[in-house]
């Protein structure tokens, strides 16, 4: 294994792969570490840890273990994976490694592709990178171009105990049963061409990334060109604005998922697509991935009170001017409500009721922001203001107390009105 500048943290489970990985650090003369993580979910764990300890002892390498019970509801292998990979992170960063080195080989990789296939995934890159990010932390796999044989051939050659995880053999897993079924039977000629495969597929996305980048700037698309793309570009597009930067399974979408949203931004206006507890919406010719706002309600008693409110994520208060924003409030008024639109809201204005609804509709403002737009209630309830609109006709004057700014769209919906609305 070639050499690297620096010193690096190395993942050490214990078996041929790790143990091979860290033997060859040793021997190319990397300065290293090494991280172990015991979930205490199998009978020979507490003797992996000690093996791995003792190892890394006659070898003068500093070991860091992990070894608090693990514990998850969900799906274990993407519970322990990001478990194993915040220690990591947490120790690169305590002790200024340059990265972490991960003993995934060449059966990984194509076990890996071949995985993606059956699922239909949309993956930013097909198998396993070389180096990657994992929350700033780099992630190296010098072992890619060794197959797993190898690897346990080298232990063997070399004197290197190393233990086998029995739940490998357990083909009700999906990617055991791929490991054992389809990868491990394969010649050299079928894994060449599997590699090969892999090689011209990264090929043409990377040449396709670099394309579809041209269209998104700031993290938006213009969704009248991302109409005029074909759909392979189209879904490429829609991975790079949802997924920028994808570093877990859960945070990446299938390839089936990114049809139907594809569908719903061919066919409709005004969207409002709920993905991975966020949300795509489209604000007037772009699209753009936001995590949306959280309902609010506040009630003040005085307009001190209410001047303290600031800035918040869905509105400002601010200094009474003139306009859209503004109200003339009078002490009868408070307590006062500042809360999200509610169905059926309505102010009376001077040329008669206007329907908070209607306006949305009227004016187009986006259907993800209407949920929070600001609408400021007297002590009845009645509401004295609606942002984009103006004050009720009996809360208007030219000395007005305050302006209710529905801050999102400060910029982008109203420069162009300067008229009063009340």
């Amino acid at each position: 294994m070639q050499k690297l500048n620096g010193k690096w943290l190395c993942a050490v489970s214990g078996g041929g792969d790790s143990m091979a990985l860290l033997a060859m650090c040793l021997e190319a003369g990397i300065d290293c570490a090494a991280a172990h993580v015991n979930y205490h979910h199998r009978d020979q764990a507490e003797e992996e840890e000690a093996y791995v300890r003792q190892f890394c002892h006659e070898h003068h390498v500093a070991c860091y273990v992990r070894n608090e019970p693990f514990h998850c509801q969900g799906n274990f292998e993407a519970g322990a994976r990001e478990w194993r990979y915040d220690f990591f992170v947490s120790l690169v960063q305590q002790y200024h490694f340059a990265g972490v080195l991960i003993a995934h080989q060449e059966d990984d990789l194509i076990e890996t592709y071949l995985m993606q296939e059956e699922k239909g995934l949309v993956p930013a890159h097909y198998g396993l990178k070389e180096e990657n990010l994992y929350h700033g932390i780099l992630v190296k796999r010098p072992l890619l171009q060794y197959t797993k044989k190898e690897l346990e051939a080298y232990c063997q050659v070399h004197g290197i105990k190393y233990f086998y995880d029995e739940t490998n053999d357990d083909v009700t897993y999906a990617r055991n049963k791929m490991r054992h079924e389809t990868v491990a039977p394969m010649d050299r000629f079928a894994r060449d061409m599997v590699r090969h495969e892999i090689t011209v597929k990264n090929a043409a996305k990377h040449e396709q990334s670099c394309r579809v980048n041209t269209y998104i700037h700031a993290g938006r698309a213009d969704l009248s060109q991302y109409r005029s793309l074909r759909q392979g570009d189209r879904l490429a597009l829609l991975r790079k604005i949802i997924e920028p930067e994808a570093e877990t399974r859960e945070a990446r979408i299938s390839l089936s998922f990114s049809k139907e949203i594809d569908h719903i931004l061919m066919s409709e206006n005004d969207f409002d697509i709920a993905v991975h507890g966020q949300h795509l919406v489209q604000s007037q010719a772009s699209f753009f991935l936001t995590a949306g706002y959280a309902p609010y309600k506040y009630k003040v008693t005085d307009r001190e009170e209410l001047m303290k409110l600031g800035q918040q994520t869905c509105f400002s208060i601010e200094t009474g001017s003139q306009g859209i924003y503004a109200v003339t409030l009078k002490d009868a008024d408070y307590p006062l409500t500042l809360r999200c639109f509610e169905d059926g809201d309505a102010i009376c204005l001077r040329y008669g009721t206007k329907s908070i609804a209607r306006f949305f509709v009227d004016r187009k403002i986006p259907r993800y922001l209407r949920k929070t737009w600001p609408i400021l209630c007297n002590c009845d309830g009645k509401v004295i203001l609606v942002p984009g609109i103006g004050c009720d006709v009996l809360h208007f004057s030219d000395r007005p107390t305050v302006n209710v700014v529905q801050y999102p769209l400060i910029k982008e919906t109203f420069d162009d009105v300067g008229r009063k609305r009340y």
